[in-house]
């Protein structure tokens, strides 16, 4: 005797009208793009390390008469040294646990970031742009992806 499904087993399979076996793949859906933010998170935490160091150290890294919106160049070193430690615990934390609270705390930090890039930009425009490039592309991939599904809410 047949089974609902129509294969005399039971064991549904496609091409005999009942539902196929496959693993949901809806909640892997953007993943990727998870882990581009994280990665990313981690570069900008680079960038902003070092930053920080050099115009803490006062090196030749920074052209002589720099014009900053705000502050001196070591108290930008500051600033950027602590949001270069904000953005790797960040990274750890989407990387590797991936909740919530990791990404809109990556979110966060990166929006900070590319706030304070923009104080920056009369001094070195191109690398600001790219760095608040980079902010965005990242802020992107954390709030698009990574969340509930919609076929797991219901």
């Amino acid at each position: 005797m047949a089974s609902a499904a129509g294969h005399p087993t039971g064991t549904p399979h496609p091409g005999y009208g009942g539902t196929t076996t496959t693993p949901r793949t809806a909640d892997r859906k953007g993943h990727g793009l998870v882990t581009f933010a994280g990665v990313m998170l981690a570069l900008l935490a680079l960038f902003n390390g070092l930053d920080g160091i050099a115009a803490i150290l006062n090196s030749h890294v920074f052209v002589g008469n720099v014009s900053l919106v705000l502050g001196d160049l070591q108290a930008f070193g500051w600033l950027m040294l602590a949001l270069g430690i904000l953005q790797a615990v960040a990274a750890f934390g989407v990387l590797t646990k991936g909740t919530e609270a990791a990404r809109w705390f990556g979110v966060s930090v990166l929006g900070l970031n590319a706030f304070a890039q923009m104080f920056f930009i009369p001094s070195y425009p191109v690398w600001s742009v790219m760095i608040i490039a980079l902010d965005v592309l990242a802020i992107y991939g954390l709030c698009v992806y990574g969340g509930p599904s919609s076929e797991t809410a219901e």
